[in-house]
């Protein structure tokens, strides 16, 4: 919890400073609020057992409750919104890899009537800002256009009832070869062998502004209006991310497909070094599972499953009008969600040492001859006095404690600061402050010696000193080249 609330407090500080609120929405949802807006994806919503009233299911994202709330309040007709929940899917779990039934996600939406592409190009600048915060190591912004995808199909001779189901199958690329893929389209979704081959042509590209252009000049997809519109909205929104200095991050990615049945435009996925499961290279080898066939296993030793992506979204401008079949009707919305378990995952992996449990800063102790009273009034008015100055501080709930267990109690949580209680000191007025974890030698290893009355503003000013030089270490060492660090 204490990594996870880090990743929660970098999250919305960006999401702040780009100007949004915050909303909540309920757990649970109409059935038929969900239903029919996930593609393949809908077997894995949680539904609740029937009890005599309406039929619900858990929330499967955040983003179809949040367009169901805009679309129950037409006098909002734009906002910046974050939200921060729990989501839950019937999914075959992964824990080390971040995969589960219950998890957060943190998501981020634009929703209102601007011009083209602008909300898309800050969404996709909060993501790098986010990304670069979180120090996930290598990360890739892969990214496409549902118009670009659905005139490449139409191109290719896909049934229009069909665009869909292919799109799926494409967008499993990222995880089976396309032997796999192409199988799936012919011999499960009835697919002609040579109209996947024709797919299989162009979804396996990849690239930048020099793929747009090789697309735009290819005749037969230039002629297909919906191709073109795609196109057009692809090399404005590379416009405006050159001046947000995303491009370094992004792959145009046709195989690029996002499951989901609600976006229109813009899509993209995230994903790190540590997202992908092993290169998979050919069908024809068996992949190697876990032996236990329970579904309800954990499946983190499978190497047939990655991290996968850590955040993804995209346009969605149909979907509050699918829950406002009055004048409001369409809402343009864009937006992306951040997977906080998985981005945990991966912190987690690349993390070198233990993270401290909490924030106190001072451990309150008290030590004397055999027989001592152990001072545990003493100790109580001075954990009051640090309290009230708005010092983070504990004690041990002992009333005759040895003092070689409370600085074991202060070590084992980190606490960089005891405050040391002694008879004979207390009756001078005086107690000593020690910084735990100093070096043999040091000048200040037995602590010294502070007036009480002067003990909150003395550890404020340690406590602000000790910040000063790990801001400064932390400073230097981003300075450090790679070869140096080695």
């Amino acid at each position: 919890m204490v990594i996870r609330d880090k990743i929660f407090s970098t999250i919305t500080s960006i999401f702040r400073r780009h100007g949004a609120v915050t909303i909540d929405t309920p757990v649970f949802e109409l059935k038929e609020v969900l239903t029919g807006k996930y593609g393949e994806d809908s077997k894995l919503i949680y539904d609740l057992a029937d009890q005599g009233g309406e039929l619900c299911s858990l929330r499967y994202d955040l983003t179809v409750p949040f367009a169901r709330w805009l679309a129950m309040n037409p006098t909002i007709q734009s906002i910046k919104r974050y939200h921060i929940a729990k989501v839950y899917r019937r999914d075959q779990p992964a824990m080390k890899k971040g995969r589960m039934r219950e998890f957060y996600q943190c998501d981020f939406d634009i929703a209102g009537v601007y011009d083209p592409m602008l909300p898309d190009a800050e969404i996709l600048r909060i993501t790098t800002e986010i990304l670069d915060s979180l120090d996930l190591g290598t990360y890739t912004i892969k990214i496409n256009h549902r118009k670009i995808l659905d005139g490449l199909f139409e191109v290719c001779g896909v049934p229009t009832d069909k665009i869909r189901q292919i799109s799926s199958a494409v967008d499993k690329l990222d995880k089976m070869p396309w032997e796999d893929v192409k199988k799936e389209m012919t011999e499960e979704k009835g697919l002609p062998e040579e109209i996947a081959d024709k797919i299989g042509q162009y979804v396996l590209k990849k690239g930048g502004r020099d793929l747009l252009k090789e697309l735009r000049s290819t005749p037969e997809l230039a002629a297909n209006a919906s191709f073109v519109q795609g196109l057009d909205d692809m090399d404005l929104l590379y416009d405006y991310l050159e001046i947000f200095e995303v491009i370094p991050k992004m792959s145009f990615d046709l195989s690029l497909a996002r499951g989901l049945d609600y976006y229109t435009g813009v899509i993209y996925e995230v994903v790190t070094e540590a997202s992908a499961p092993k290169a998979q290279k050919s069908s024809k080898k068996e992949t190697s599972k876990p032996a236990n066939n329970d579904p309800d296993a954990d499946r983190s030793n499978d190497d047939t499953i990655g991290v996968g992506s850590i955040a993804a979204g995209g346009r969605y401008d149909e979907l509050v009008g699918m829950f406002s079949p009055s004048g409001k009707g369409r809402v343009p919305c864009v937006g992306i969600s951040f997977g906080v378990d998985r981005i945990f995952s991966i912190t987690k992996a690349r993390m070198t040492e233990e993270v401290r449990g909490n924030d106190v800063d001072v451990y309150v102790m008290a030590f004397g001859p055999k027989g001592f009273t152990g001072m545990v009034k003493e100790r109580l008015q001075v954990c009051k006095t640090l309290w009230n100055a708005g010092i983070k501080a504990e004690f041990t709930y002992k009333v005759k404690p040895k003092l070689m267990n409370q600085f074991s109690s202060a070590e084992k949580n980190g606490v960089p600061y005891a405050v040391i209680l002694g008879e004979d000191e207390l009756a001078k007025g005086v107690v000593k402050v020690k910084e735990l974890g100093l070096p043999e030698g040091h000048p200040e290893k037995d602590g010294v010696e502070v007036k009480l009355v002067d003990l909150p503003q003395e550890v404020k000013k340690r406590i602000a000193q000790r910040g000063d030089k790990e801001s400064a270490i932390a400073k230097a060492v981003e300075n450090v080249t790679l070869e140096e660090k080695n």
